[in-house]
């Protein structure tokens, strides 16, 4: 079960980085020092688009619209943040 434990918590560690990386990248794009044109940044940035859109979506039907600002990736970080606790104050009942 501590397996279990390690998984889970290395699927919630490599989905962090995602949302971070995301929201890194969304913001050199919009001071345009990245520039989509460049083949390398589509890739990249329709690929996290691609992989987070299933964690996004829900939360922006959830979420007013904030006039150009995006929230989502902001409640699914601190979600993950949520479930590392609820994860790591239950760690015994994966021993």
């Amino acid at each position: 079960m501590q397996s279990l434990y390690q998984i889970l918590m290395l699927i919630l560690d490599v989905v962090w980085f995602f949302v971070i990386a995301h929201v890194i990248m969304s913001w050199l794009i919009s001071f345009q020092v990245l520039n989509l044109r460049q083949q390398f940044v589509a890739q990249v940035w329709y690929m996290l688009q691609r992989i987070l859109e299933p964690l996004y979506g829900p939360v922006r039907r959830i979420l007013p619209p904030m006039q150009g600002l995006d929230l989502a990736p902001l409640v699914v970080l601190l979600a993950i943040i949520a479930l590392r606790i609820v994860l790591t104050n239950n760690a015994a009942a994966f021993y």
